[in-house]
């Protein structure tokens, strides 16, 4: 890790995040949503929004996951971050999240709520720098990171890139 990416996380006080990454909770609303207002995938209140540094290095990746409620990435700094997703029906895609608009790069995106979504760092030797809002707001119950051979079950057709991006 080089000095300037942990000068990041030490500054920023990110922590290790389960999916892979590194991450810090910057705000959570006050307001809730009653859970009769809901998805019926959500259980429980959650807050209106929730949003976090999220910092990514090109030694690891942020293994395929998902939640039930979008999720909106930003890019601040770094690297070029590259999202693969796979919808519920099994559609694959992929964005590039950065700031080289003449690459077809995009400071913002937005996973859609119950996708499966995994991210990598492009360059070499360097990290990527994002934050992540969540509406309804983020709770660790509306979180899941599926083992490999079970996404491969549902997604045979994508199984190499599920095994580059999982790490059961």
């Amino acid at each position: 890790m080089t000095n300037n990416i942990k000068n990041i996380i030490d500054k920023l006080e990110l922590l290790p995040h389960p999916e892979g990454g590194y991450f810090k909770e910057t705000y959570r609303s006050d307001g809730v949503i009653d859970e009769s207002n809901l998805d019926d995938n959500i259980k429980g209140k959650r807050n209106y929004s929730t949003g976090i540094y999220f910092l990514l290095t090109s030694e690891t990746f942020s293994a395929f996951h998902r939640i039930n409620q979008d999720e909106m990435w930003h890019f601040y700094k770094g690297s070029t971050l590259k999202l693969h997703i796979i919808s519920e029906k099994g559609d694959y895609s992929s964005i590039l999240i950065g700031n080289d608009f003449d690459k077809g790069e995009i400071p913002q995106f937005t996973v859609k709520a119950r996708d499966y979504f995994a991210a990598e760092v492009i360059n070499t030797n360097s990290y990527s720098l994002v934050g992540c809002t969540v509406s309804p707001g983020f709770d660790f119950r509306d979180f899941e990171m599926p083992e490999r051979e079970e996404l491969i079950s549902k997604f045979p057709e994508h199984a190499s890139i599920i095994t580059k991006l999982t790490r059961l």
